[in-house]
């Protein structure tokens, strides 16, 4: 199966589990326990997306400021984008997803999963007989007075 089509079938079923779930939580603790649950995860989320974004930008400007490339913070931003939306979004699937990116550990080993399946990729693409196939002028310099 193609990667555009397991996005389109998850973000089809994912409405569908969420509606479910919520009816049997709903249906076990009564509906304002429900209501309020699911509240209290998006004001959880959004103060988690405060502090988790600070915090990262500062360590990206700290890394800018020494010189260091900010690899990790840079995969690590729109990670923590994705969880506070993730917690933004009612139901709660999305909350366990959207916690899951916001705890520093566990983004941080999504974010060295992305720096290193891209670098894999990048190693294979840089071989020798591919550096010839690109639009390159080789040629000679002289300066003359």
């Amino acid at each position: 199966m193609k990667p555009l089509q397991t996005i389109l079938i998850i973000i089809l079923i994912i409405p569908f589990l969420e509606i479910y779930l919520l009816l049997e939580v709903g249906g076990l603790i009564g509906a304002i326990p429900t209501i309020f649950l699911v509240a209290s995860t998006a004001i959880i989320g959004t103060w988690l997306l405060k502090e988790q974004g600070f915090s990262t930008f500062q360590k990206l400007q700290e890394n800018l400021r020494l010189g260091i490339l900010p690899a990790y913070e840079m995969i690590e931003g729109p990670i923590i984008l994705a969880g506070g939306l993730l917690l933004l979004t009612p139901g709660f699937i999305t909350d366990i997803l959207g916690i899951a990116c916001l705890i520093p550990s566990l983004r941080k080993r999504i974010a060295q999963y992305i720096i290193e399946n891209s670098l894999i990729q990048q190693r294979g693409s840089f071989t020798e007989e591919s550096s010839t196939r690109t639009n390159v002028l080789e040629g000679e310099f002289e300066k003359e007075d």
